[in-house]
């Protein structure tokens, strides 16, 4: 059971006494991908070790072209993730939705109208006007207060309050969300600038690598858990843009849309969901990767929504290969002259037999784009240039 681990509208489950939202699927089919990354290269930094009581520091070696890279905090085998912790935890934030319940302050008996009863009603009334109904995590990017967090956390509540690590309490609003990659943006207005985090480079995380995974478990403010990346491209079925990193470390209801830390204090991934019989973690979670996230959260920032490709296409590729099952009528696919039963080869030269990455290429594309498939039709192969389309809203894959 894949659960969604904060507020939403596709289901619920307790958290931490509130009702959030829970998202089930059966076992999915998972692709591992090939990785893009490289070595990490480390500016020069202290590693501290310790030595009874005292406490030195061993150098890290200095590659000179990554000067613009911030330090490691914790290097291999950390005795502490403090510093790492002490720098970033200021910007997790505590999100908290709640729903107005505006039907509550006509309900005035009416035989206390008009009475000094009446007021004092009132007042009771306004105290519990709001109901909750969930809690999530999300961190800060821009000092300005711009919020980064799942989507299905923020939902469809009338409001939303962001708490910080000193308990300082600030209403946001709503700049944009995306549900295909299941990313929202939120905003706060605050008269100083706020702490934040940047993005990482989730391309350079290798499996083995220590994550620091923080946000609100169970309530439970500004908690932190350490782990490893366990595995990369994991999809869950969820949607066409799935590329899920598994993390070990311990995630549970309340971290959803929280930030997966890298060594030097980047963000590398958005806490997103976890495999659970029980709802609690048994080491088993997925984080988006910030490849992912950070063009949608720029593209929210910008215009509070996001086109997404759209071919029209339905591929199967349960036979080892890729081919055409169906294609819309009127759709991009079929204008560009794909037909059903043509075996998709690759697109715009990559060549694949996993229709999962041919659908992220196509989601991740902007309408109006041409990609180029290779297509094999009978004993003939060929390009097929084709003009993406925007994705319709009721689109499932």
């Amino acid at each position: 059971m894949i659960w969604k681990i904060a507020g939403g509208g596709l289901g619920t489950v307790l958290l931490g006494g509130l009702v959030v939202g829970i998202h089930t699927h059966t076992h999915p089919a998972v692709h591992s991908l090939p990785t893009s990354a490289g070595p990490a290269t480390r500016p020069e930094a202290a590693v501290e070790k310790q030595d009874g009581n005292s406490l030195d520091a061993s150098p890290v070696t200095m590659n000179p072209n990554d000067a613009t890279l911030p330090p490691v905090l914790v290097s291999s085998g950390p005795l502490t993730f403090s510093p790492l912790v002490k720098r970033v935890i200021p910007a997790v934030v505590n999100i908290a939705i709640t729903e107005g319940n505006n039907s509550e302050k006509k309900r005035i008996p009416p035989q206390i109208k008009g009475t000094p009863l009446e007021k004092r009603y009132r007042e009771k009334l306004q105290k519990h006007q709001e109901k909750i109904l969930g809690a999530g995590s999300g961190f800060i990017i821009d000092p300005s207060g711009i919020i980064v967090t799942n989507s299905h956390v923020i939902g469809g509540a009338d409001n939303v309050t962001v708490s910080m690590i000193g308990g300082r309490e600030m209403p946001a609003h709503l700049v944009g969300s995306d549900a295909l990659t299941d990313i929202a943006v939120i905003k706060v207005d605050s008269p100083t600038p706020l702490p934040y985090v940047t993005w990482g480079e989730s391309r350079l995380v290798e499996v083995g690598d220590w994550i620091l995974v923080a946000g609100n478990p169970f309530g439970f403010s500004s908690s932190v858990t350490a782990g490893i990346v366990s595995a990369r491209g994991r999809d869950l079925g969820a949607g066409s843009l799935d590329d899920f990193l598994q993390l070990d470390a311990p995630i549970n209801p309340g971290n959803s849309g929280g930030p997966a830390f890298n060594m030097r204090g980047q963000v590398v991934a958005v806490n997103a969901a976890i495999v659970s019989p029980t709802g609690g973690s048994v080491g088993i979670g997925f984080g988006i990767p910030s490849e992912t996230v950070a063009p949608i959260v720029e593209a929210l920032r910008l215009h509070g929504h996001v086109d997404h490709g759209w071919l029209g296409v339905t591929l199967d590729d349960g036979d080892g290969t890729i081919h055409v099952e169906e294609s819309d009528p009127g759709g991009p696919a079929t204008r560009a002259g794909l037909q059903r039963g043509d075996r998709v080869l690759g697109v715009n030269g990559q060549m694949t037999d996993n229709a999962r990455i041919v659908l992220r290429t196509v989601a991740a594309a902007k309408p109006g784009d041409i990609l180029t498939f290779t297509v094999r039709r009978h004993t003939k192969t060929f390009p097929v240039p084709v003009h993406v389309g925007k994705r319709p809203a009721n689109a499932t894959d």
